[in-house]
């Protein structure tokens, strides 16, 4: 490996690896100043087992394609792009936390709770699911920033399932909660995820 090569290669890998660990460590800061400490767990790192082997997979790819065709990895423009989408993505995750705060959970709520309201102002005027709009960008990001062509598009892919199965799932219950307010909210705006409606 070249010297250029090593040092790309280490600055590929510190910046998915600071991306991750900032990503929970200020999810978890962020739930226990939202809902306390008490009712905090380390669940709210949102670390599934699904997300670790997605992350060793996407490692494995990395190390596989340095080794075996390293010029994948030297297009800064495009790890650069990447670096921009982590940073968009974490930025309007955390306005949408901040923004919703104890109406913003991890968990579904089905239940209606007296602290539950629904928010409309901020970044919710833009999306209905900021969060979850955040986290998309954010995942991809971190494999386009590593210039990793395969896990880009499987993250791209599992994401958006995963969150269009999630959010009509989430708005069965919103309609529940919140009856006409909710519906016509919906029709104003956008779920935040590109073809979920």
């Amino acid at each position: 490996m070249t010297e250029i090569l090593c040092y790309t290669a280490f600055r590929q890998l510190l910046q998915m690896f600071l991306a991750i660990i900032f990503f929970h460590i200020s999810e978890y800061i962020l739930a226990i100043s939202i809902h306390g400490r008490s009712s905090v767990t380390l669940t709210s790192l949102l670390i599934s087992k699904n997300y670790l082997v997605a992350m060793i997979c996407s490692l494995l790819e990395y190390l596989l394609e340095v080794y075996f065709f390293p010029g994948l990895k030297e297009y800064w423009w495009i790890s650069n792009l990447g670096l921009v989408m982590v940073v968009i993505g974490e930025i309007i995750r955390k306005v949408a936390i901040v923004t919703a705060g104890q109406a913003f959970t991890h968990r579904i709520k089905i239940y209606h709770e007296e602290h539950h309201k629904l928010v409309t102002s901020g970044v919710y005027r833009f999306a209905r699911h900021p969060g979850y709009c955040g986290f998309f960008i954010w995942s991809v990001g971190t494999q386009i920033m590593v210039c990793n062509p395969l896990s880009t598009i499987a993250f791209t892919i599992v994401v958006w399932s995963f969150f269009a199965k999630r959010i009509p799932y989430e708005e069965f219950f919103l309609r529940q909660f919140f009856g006409s307010e909710y519906d016509e909210y919906a029709r104003r705006v956008p779920s935040g995820v590109p073809f979920v409606s």
